[in-house]
């Protein structure tokens, strides 16, 4: 691993879902719980302000697909609220609900039926992700970044903002490249790392005078 690699994990290699507080297994309810989490950070939101309302839809009730929509359209507003995503949740609570019941229509509250479902091929997946409510292509993106962590089969994963950060950095393009400088381990924690990059001029700036 390069210094420059190395650093950089070492200063914003944490994923998402870490920041969520989702310890992500391939177990149901820490995929639904990361799939809530891409859904909030599908708007266009500050991603602090939407891993604070992962948060509260958690404590409220909301980490499994019955559990989140047993909560109730005006109690996710409440909870979404609390973390001030505000300018969007009412939008994304109907949308919150709506995929929740998806996930237990479709696949029996279980998202551990959906590599099954797509034959493990990473393109089918970012296909099926997009069918929930409020999941476009961005956030199937999102997911596949994050679930690389316990979904082998979607590595690399490396979404256009994480090859973006990549570039600043001087680093590979190449997703297949950009791999290499990391054990497949550490895959989501450097595609989230180049990710904050791309976000914070701030940060590249910090970590190429390193």
């Amino acid at each position: 691993m390069d210094k420059t690699t190395k650093t950089l994990l070492s200063e914003a290699g944490h994923t998402y879902a870490e920041d969520a507080g989702i310890t992500l297994k391939d177990q149901p309810a820490a995929l639904f719980k990361l799939l809530v989490l891409t859904n909030l950070l599908s708007t266009r939101i500050n991603a602090d302000i939407a891993v604070a309302a992962a948060h509260e839809l958690f404590e409220a009730g909301g980490g499994t697909p019955r559990g989140l929509a047993k909560l109730g359209w005006q109690e996710r507003v409440d909870a979404l609220g609390r973390a001030h995503y505000v300018r969007y949740d009412e939008s994304t609570s109907t949308r919150l609900g709506d995929m929740a019941e998806k996930v237990m229509e479709d696949y029996g509250g279980d998202l551990r039926r959906l590599p099954q479902k797509v034959g493990r091929d990473a393109e089918r997946a970012r296909e099926a992700l997009q069918e929930f409510p409020g999941i476009g292509p961005v956030g199937a993106e999102i997911f596949c970044r994050e679930a690389q962590a316990v979904w082998p089969w979607l590595r690399p994963s490396f979404d256009a903002l994480a090859l973006k950060g990549a570039d600043r950095l001087g680093l590979p393009t190449d997703p297949k490249r950009l791999a290499e400088l990391v054990s497949d381990r550490e895959l989501a924690r450097l595609a989230s790392a180049l990710v904050r990059v791309a976000k914070d001029k701030k940060l590249a700036d910090r970590l190429v005078g390193a």
